[in-house]
Formats: C-alpha cells, structure tokens, sequence
C-alpha cells in the first residue's frame, strides 16, 4: 500500500546509511530528529464532510486523508508533522469518463470545487485542498488505468488517463510496443498527469518529451467534453493540444489520453565515459548533442 505520510509503497525501505548520516552532521550539526505523526492523530484531525451525499463519493477520513497533499518539500514536513490543515470534503474514483461527466455536473450544480487527481505526485500544489468556503470534491482518476486501444499502424496507444508509468509500459510491451517516457516520478505518476503537468522524461532524446508523445485524447470541461482528434501537424491555426499540455487540470479533466508509441528496441544498452575536468565533459556533451548522436540519454554528472 501507498505510504499515507511519504513516498512509494510502505513495503519498501531505504533507511539512511551511518556514513550519509555522518555526512548531514557534518554540515548541518547534530539534532533531534522530529516525531512522525501517528495516522490515528491525524484522522483525528479529520472535519466532518459538507459534501451531500453522492453514491461515487467517499467521506471516510482515511480516504480523504491519503488525497490531502502531494510530494513537494512543504507537503512532506506537513504529512511528517501531522499538520494537513486542509482536507478535501470526499473523493470519487470514476471508471469512465462517463462517470467522470456525471460526477462534474454534480459538482457543478452543487457548487463543489473540483481537483483531479492522477498518482498524487505532485509538487506544484495543485492537487492541495484551497482555503475557501466551497466544499472540494477530489476526483481520483486510479481506477481508469488500462490500454484502450492500440492502432499499429498509425502506432498510436489511448490509455485511461489515471495509468500509472509501469502499467502503460507493461501493458504495450505485451503488443510488442514501448511509449519511453521516464520521468523521476515513473513508479506512481500517471499518462494523464504526464499531459497536465508537461511531463520530460529521463530517455526524451530518443523518445521524446510528452508534447511530443501526446496525440490527442478525451478531456471532460466544465462546460462538456472536448475531443481531441489525432489529427497530424497542420499550418491552419492553433492546435488543441497545446492548450491542455502543462494545463494542471485547469482546463477540465484529462480522462483519455491518445499517445504515438515505438516498437520495443532489438537492444538497448547504457554507457559510461569519464571526462578529466568538467569544462571538458561540458563540450563533449554540446558536440555530442549539436552532432544528433541518436542517444535516448546523455547526462553529465560532476562528483
């Protein structure tokens, strides 16, 4: 299960090696570490909901709780703390867009402040409760998680929008296809959350960023679906997509996501070269980079 105050899945550790320890003190000198905060205390914490109630919509304090805050630095002194102060009144977690069409009218005529919610990876705060009178309805896209379609021929995959990196990559590498998008946030972030957020990847040389990755898709507005056809490059005025790439849910809810996929690599193999100094490492980087050496990654890394 997800850690309700941290990062991945509680399952997994990595606790601080003596010597990194060490390393901190040094610099930082010696303290007291601070108490974690007991789930219990925080669910205590928990307000009543002022959402009406809605068959979709769960108001249980530990499912509200677990969708209160991202993984920015503030948001883990506060989950570490105990000190949330904000929750959202109820979370929905729709399996369609259809659903997700429904859910927002709701919202809409009952005056209901909306956050979509993909992996809840988020550091820019936009998935953070905002102060305010309004009742926020959290809507969690985790149950629309699967491959849609797969066209071979155009090599264009439409994934659920709350797909998570390893299950788009698993689901394609069962066709034979890969979509080579790896950012930082990979193991929990989501397709859909990759569009919203203007998502790069770790391997985008090859691969390339998600603007150009994303094909279209289905986005569901305050005011109605808006579909996004994949239609190719045109010279004839604005492209669509490039109102809802790095939009943060501002726009509507991402719930389908059209993406142009590559078969899987015969091979594929990561290298490591040394440079003496780093204005030498730094030029050989620009002469590789001017020169489209076809590499997915080049990274210059100092001690």
């Amino acid at each position: 299960m997800r850690r309700w105050n941290g990062w991945g899945d509680s399952n997994n550790h990595y606790p601080l090696k003596p010597s990194g320890l060490a390393f901190i003190q040094a610099r930082l000198g010696r303290a007291e570490p601070l108490p974690d905060a007991e789930m219990a205390a925080v669910i205590a914490q928990v307000p009543a909901s002022r959402l009406p109630e809605h068959p979709g919509v769960k108001t249980d304090a530990e499912t509200r709780l677990r969708h209160a805050r991202g993984q920015s630095l503030p948001d883990w002194l506060a989950m570490r703390s105990g000190e949330f102060e904000r929750f959202p009144d109820g979370v929905a977690s729709p399996s369609s867009s259809e659903e997700v069409r429904a859910l927002l009218d709701w919202a809409l005529a009952q005056g209901i402040t909306v956050i979509p919610y993909g992996g809840g990876t988020s550091v820019a705060g936009h998935i953070n409760p905002p102060e305010g009178d309004a009742p926020v309805l959290t809507l969690s896209l985790a149950a629309m998680d699967q491959l849609m379609d797969l066209d071979t021929q155009s090599q264009i995959a439409t994934f659920g929008a709350g797909t998570p990196g390893p299950k788009v990559e698993q689901q394609l590498r069962e066709r034979g296809y890969m979509l080579g998008h790896f950012p930082q946030s990979w193991e929990l972030s989501t397709i859909g959350g990759w569009v919203a957020s203007r998502s790069s990847g770790q391997q985008s040389m090859r691969y390339g960023r998600i603007e150009q990755m994303f094909a279209g898709g289905r986005v569901e507005t305050p005011k109605g679906t808006l579909t996004i056809p994949t239609i190719p490059a045109s010279s004839a005025g604005p492209d669509l997509r490039e109102i809802i790439l790095g939009s943060e849910g501002r726009m509507g809810v991402i719930t389908e996501v059209k993406v142009r996929v590559t078969p899987l690599p015969e091979t594929e193999t990561f290298q490591v070269a040394f440079a003496p100094d780093w204005d030498t490492g730094k030029e050989l980087v620009r002469q590789m980079t001017q020169a489209k050496i076809p590499l997915s990654m080049l990274r210059l890394s100092n001690a």
